[in-house]
């Protein structure tokens, strides 16, 4: 066997096994992405609401199904007692963000439908965000910040009103295992606008499917939800920093490895 560049000859049957179930999930989510897409729009001529966004979550589900059968990526949930009862109470989930891997499982987790805030160029990726296009979530222009917040604070009280949880990576971006990013306080300013509590949570996603990584590995990605931060009465620094706090501390508990000195 030629060498492999960069890969020890005795992990190289791992790596290249790595290599050929990240090649089949990867053709696992686009032979089902594609025709559930076209189904979503078809249906959101008549469907919209609550009822598309479970038709959504049904093929995020095989996306980590997919992961967990594929991948020999599985899931271990601690803090559920943490979630808000009752079909109005409101949330504004903060979640720690190592890799793509969160962004499909917390709708496959939460009890109920959210709404992400996310970019607005996310809405031309193919199949995937035409079809996130008909979802009933908060997409922004960052070039118009301060009209952009308060359509968030808008849409939120909205959505927030019928028992839909708003959903913010309060990092802004995919931060690698064992780093902390720069956490921005639009999670916590649209917390304080509308009176809803925050959930942190920390997810070791970067364990198992690393950030921009095509190569995943077997392993479980932990997620604990911690308990509400109520929000009334707060300044928005002053809880982000109380949620960063918990997120990080949740992080380097969960997953020591990573957050080791390095020797």
């Amino acid at each position: 066997m030629p060498p492999i560049s960069g890969v020890p000859a005795q992990k190289r049957p791992n790596w290249l096994m790595a290599v050929l179930r990240s090649c089949l999930h990867m053709l696992w989510m686009l032979v089902t992405v594609m025709p559930w897409a076209i189904i979503m729009l078809v249906a959101s001529i008549r469907v919209r609401g609550k009822p598309l966004w479970w038709m959504a979550v049904r093929w995020l589900g095989w996306a980590i199904g997919g992961a967990r059968v594929l991948l020999g990526i599985r899931t271990h949930v601690i803090g559920w007692e943490n979630l808000p009862t009752g079909d109005t109470a409101p949330a504004i989930l903060l979640v720690k963000h190592q890799s793509t891997f969160e962004t499909f499982l917390m709708p496959t987790l939460m009890p109920h439908p959210l709404a992400y805030v996310f970019k607005k160029e996310l809405l031309y990726v193919p199949f995937f965000g035409w079809a996130m296009g008909r979802l009933d979530m908060v997409h922004i222009d960052r070039s118009q910040r301060n009209e952009s917040f308060a359509k968030v604070v808008e849409q939120g009280k909205r959505l927030l009103a019928q028992g839909i949880w708003v959903i913010m990576f309060p990092e802004g971006t995919r931060i690698p295992r064992g780093q902390t990013g720069t956490y921005k306080l639009g999670g916590t300013r649209l917390a304080v606008a509308t009176g809803a509590p925050v959930i942190p949570v920390a997810v070791t996603s970067a364990k198992c499917w690393p950030r921009k990584a095509f190569i995943k590995t077997p392993g479980v990605v932990e997620v604990s939800i911690g308990k509400p931060i109520p929000s009334e009465g707060r300044e928005p620094k002053e809880l982000m920093e109380e949620v960063q706090a918990w997120i990080e501390g949740e992080m380097r508990r969960l997953d020591p490895e990573a957050y080791a000195p390095q020797r």
